[in-house]
């Protein structure tokens, strides 16, 4: 079984490739990265080939989590076939997709959508506000729920690892 899922927010340079690296950390954690692939995209195609932003790797770096091979990128057909899971930082996100969308089957959530509780629905995007720590802060959040959703729904237990 191979669980694929992809991360998506507005130019793939700060809140997408951040989720992306930090749910790779968790799974590497979690001897999970033959079983769960993850990558990220953006709907926009500003900032295609390049690093993720300096404040994403800075926030990033300072938590000791690796960004290495993470280029933004935007997304592409083949994605709605390729991914089990399409996770967006907002409700922008789920607009431009659904304008995109080839594959109408196909479920979209929000990162935090998976947070029981949560106060807050959408991550702000740092590109615009500057506040990379509380975008981490709801990412790590978020992430740490959807591994547990995953691990659940996929009944994933330590003899399938």
């Amino acid at each position: 079984m191979l669980i694929r899922v992809l991360f998506v927010c507005l130019g793939n340079i700060c809140r997408s490739p951040m989720a992306e690296a930090i749910f790779k950390h968790m799974l590497e954690i979690e001897n999970l990265t033959s079983i769960i692939q993850v990558d990220s995209a953006g709907t926009g195609d500003w900032h295609i080939g390049k690093q993720p932003h300096r404040g994403t790797r800075n926030i990033l770096g300072n938590k000791g989590i690796s960004y290495k091979n993470i280029y933004a990128r935007q997304m592409e057909k083949n994605d709605w076939k390729k991914f089990d899971y399409i996770i967006v930082m907002d409700e922008q996100n789920i607009k431009e997709l659904q304008k995109l969308q080839s594959n109408k089957g196909m479920t979209i959530a929000r990162l935090l959508d998976f947070v029981e509780g949560s106060q807050v629905c959408n991550v702000p995007d740092p590109y615009f506000n500057g506040d990379f720590e509380y975008a981490y802060q709801l990412i790590l959040s978020g992430c740490q729920h959807l591994l547990q959703f995953l691990k659940e729904s996929h009944q994933l237990t330590d003899k399938e690892r």
